[in-house]
């Protein structure tokens, strides 16, 4: 397998923690997102929407974080991501989505290259801008986590599930941008018990090949 990835990129890091979870072996492609390198035709030849990660196992080459990790769930499914009955998958799903799906559109490179390069705002008010929205959706997943009873060790019991896969990366943005965690009890005690695993210790931005010196 071969992972094109970013260090910081919060979807590469996702799908790092996937595969670690899954115990599967692959070579890290990186992709430096700074400099531009999505933008190359030699990658664009294999992810036209430019973006990290991208996952080739074999012959399929596949792009789109959530879509990578479901397809590592079927095609390799011990241990785990998800729960066995319905009503539990979907509530895992759920949770991960108020991250994949409303969060991370906010607060990715491309929106804030957009909100600067050509919109001309701020860097303090981008800042404003990415505080609001991880603010905001952090307060909904922690609602929805301190209440119900399914909540765990991790988000849903005591086994890492892909809620957690997309937490922990979003997590880390938000201490990146100096959010106050404090308010978010239940999302902090999740990222903690986490980051004391191995597979999301390897996954680390902080340990990666293409990680700054």
């Amino acid at each position: 397998m071969k992972l094109y990835s970013y260090y910081r990129s919060s979807t590469a890091y996702r799908v790092r923690i996937a595969l670690n979870i899954k115990g599967l072996s692959y070579d890290i492609i990186p992709v430096n997102i700074l400099k531009g390198e999505q933008h190359e035709a030699a990658y664009k030849a294999i992810n036209p929407s430019y973006g990290v990660p991208v996952l080739q196992d074999g012959e399929l080459t596949l792009a789109q974080s959530l879509a990578i990790i479901e397809y590592l769930e079927e095609a390799y499914p011990a241990p785990h991501l998800l729960p066995q009955d319905a009503a539990s998958r979907a509530r895992v799903r759920s949770l991960a989505y108020i991250i994949g799906c409303d969060l991370h559109a906010m607060n990715n490179l491309r929106t804030l290259n957009y909100l600067t390069q050509t919109l001309g705002i701020s860097e303090d008010q981008k800042l404003v801008w990415l505080r609001h929205w991880i603010m905001e959706h952090f307060t909904a997943l922690e609602t929805q986590l301190a209440r119900h009873a399914d909540t765990g060790v991790y988000c849903h019991g005591n086994h890492p599930t892909l809620a957690d896969i997309c937490l922990v990366p979003q997590v880390y943005n938000a201490l990146r941008f100096e959010c106050d965690m404090a308010q978010y009890p239940t999302i902090k005690r999740i990222h903690d018990a986490c980051q004391k695993l191995p597979a999301f210790q390897k996954a680390h931005p902080g340990v990666q090949p293409d990680t700054p010196q």
